[in-house]
């Protein structure tokens, strides 16, 4: 008889993320959308209070994957080449993304949804998912675009944009029924899974189906400053902001709801933003229950986050008659010959397929509660994000809040930890870059009756630092130093304003100055580039320079 005790099994992997969702739009972080099954997945789990992504997309995907600060892997902005002076804007070769080391570990890697790390995104390359690792794509290469006719929709190597000519196509379903079906098969074959659901939801265009927005009639007729208020107290109640938090002012470049003409119309805009939410986590439920189904949920990491805050962007995203020239992202007709209209204005009610708009700043504003500024900055609002881990077989503490300070480079690192695997220290015979970030496992299965926030907030022995498009941010325990590219550094005491409502710079000097040569000399190492020349080289291209931002 053989009394060798059998090796436990290696945990599957799902990393699910969301796309410019702001920090309170889920139920578990205060939101009146209906999120059910991610606020499961928090009550079986852990939420963290202080995560941060970086500012924007493409950099946050970059980080996430890779462990590295989003400049160390030629993604510093977005994916646009801007070579030699800028970022390359693709996915270099010197470093490894989580498929390549599961993968390199015997794990079955597949990703359904957007990947946005590739300069070209129309003729396969070195930066395309399935040359990094993944046994399986399904999605788009692209940043964004329509939700019932997605540009550059491939699976695999092969372009599939025909697939949406069904007229029962919605890009979140497809990418649901995708990672459904990469389950079914990974189960099949008996080996763990990596599988990275990258919704498009609820990135700018504003599409639902009427059916869905019509769930949310009503729901936000109270308008933005009365919800914001309502979220607060609702975050309050669920611990995720601590007591002597202040919400932020309303944005000051917006009305009073009370002041604000078209409320209807203003309200269809959150409505239709709900109804995509509210579709996602439908998804996410299908996701679960086939992992029940396979007996496979108890033994799967499942992490939950989105990739920055909530967009402010105004649509066309800049100049008009740039935008309607991006083919890959948008399309001036439906797919029965109908014109798309394009813009922010109340003749244009969001949702069906012969619209193309955005939810605006106020709504944007609301989504990030209880923080101001949002996706492209690096104060909170740009890089505070939602974060849930579930994994009962790991020991994840249910219902539990983790305060500790963490960023997108410690990701990977806890998810190798968990499944025992070393990173790879080479890639086709080349060396790669090693993880910037480290394990937060340890800090997820404290034990029963233990104090997670207490424990974390005494752990504040990090650094973290950002830069995105200028925007830069230190935070090195409760103090953090940011700015607005190109105005001045500011200060904040994050432990006693965690909104950063009260700069301290000049009561501060010598604490800023410090901080501010930790940030330079990180820059230096990870290969920030100056800003200003990316924008002096879109000014010689005769190109208005807020397009060197994306």
């Amino acid at each position: 008889m053989n009394d060798t005790p059998t090796a436990p099994k290696q945990p599957n992997i799902v990393l699910i993320l969301a796309d410019d969702l702001g920090y309170s739009d889920l139920g578990s972080y205060g939101g009146e959308i209906d999120t059910p099954n991610l606020d499961q997945l928090a009550a079986g789990g852990t939420r963290l209070t202080q995560f941060y992504t970086t500012a924007r997309c493409s950099p946050s995907r970059a980080s996430l994957l890779t462990g590295l600060h989003p400049h160390q892997t030629g993604i510093g902005v977005l994916t646009g080449d801007d070579s030699p002076v800028g970022y390359k804007g693709n996915l270099n070769r010197s470093c490894a993304t989580a498929a390549e080391v599961f993968s390199a570990n015997g794990y079955a890697t597949g990703i359904t949804g957007k990947w946005h790390l590739a300069a070209d995104a129309r003729t396969p390359n070195d930066a395309w998912p399935t040359r990094r690792g993944f046994d399986y794509f399904y999605g788009t290469l692209t940043g964004c675009g329509s939700f019932y006719s997605p540009g550059t929709l491939v699976r695999g190597e092969t372009n599939i944009e025909h697939e949406a000519q069904d007229p029962d196509f919605y890009y979140t379903d497809a990418i649901t029924q995708e990672a459904v079906g990469f389950l079914d098969r990974a189960t099949a074959e008996n080996k763990p899974f990596f599988l990275y659901v990258a919704y498009t939801a609820p990135h700018w265009p504003l599409h639902a189906p009427e059916r869905d927005i019509e769930k949310y009639g009503g729901r936000f007729d109270a308008g933005w400053d009365h919800l914001r208020q309502e979220r607060f107290e609702r975050q309050y109640e669920l611990g995720i902001v601590e007591p002597g938090s202040q919400l932020s002012p309303r944005d000051p470049e917006e009305p009073a709801w009370e002041d604000t003409p078209e409320k209807s119309w203003q309200a269809r805009r959150m409505e239709t933003y709900a109804a995509q939410v509210d579709k996602m986590d439908r998804g996410i439920g299908r996701i679960i229950a086939e992992l029940k189904e396979r007996n496979e949920f108890d033994n799967t990491v499942i992490i939950f986050l989105s990739d920055n805050g909530a967009s402010p962007e105004e649509i066309p995203h800049f100049e008009r008659e740039t935008f309607v020239k991006r083919t890959d992202i948008y399309s001036s007709h439906t797919r029965d010959g109908r014109p798309v209209q394009l813009g922010n204005e109340p003749g244009i009610v969001p949702g069906p397929e012969d619209t193309y708009s955005s939810y605006g700043r106020a709504w944007a504003n609301l989504s990030n509660t209880p923080f101001r500024m949002y996706k492209k900055w690096t104060h909170e609002g740009g890089i505070a994000a939602p974060f849930i881990i579930h994994w009962p077989a790991g020991a994840v503490q249910q219902s539990a809040l983790l305060r500790q300070p963490l960023q997108l480079t410690s990701v990977l690192p806890t998810l190798l930890d968990a499944a025992g695997i070393s990173p790879l220290t080479e890639l086709d015979g080349n060396p790669v870059q090693q993880l910037e970030g480290t394990s937060f496992l340890n800090l997820l299965r404290q034990e029963p009756g233990s104090s997670l926030r207490r424990q974390a907030m005494d752990a504040q022995t990090g650094t973290l630092y950002w830069e995105h498009a200028g925007n830069g941010a230190i935070r090195r325990g409760d103090w953090k130093l940011v700015r607005t590219f190109p105005g001045p550094w500011e200060l904040y005491n994050l432990a006693k304003d965690p909104t950063e409502l009260n700069d301290v710079v000049t009561e501060n000097r010598d604490l800023a100055e410090s901080l501010l040569a930790d940030w330079s000399q990180w820059a230096d190492r990870v290969g920030v580039l100056p800003f200003g020349r990316i924008v002096e080289l879109y000014e010689l291209r005769g190109r208005p320079a807020i397009e060197a931002a994306g």
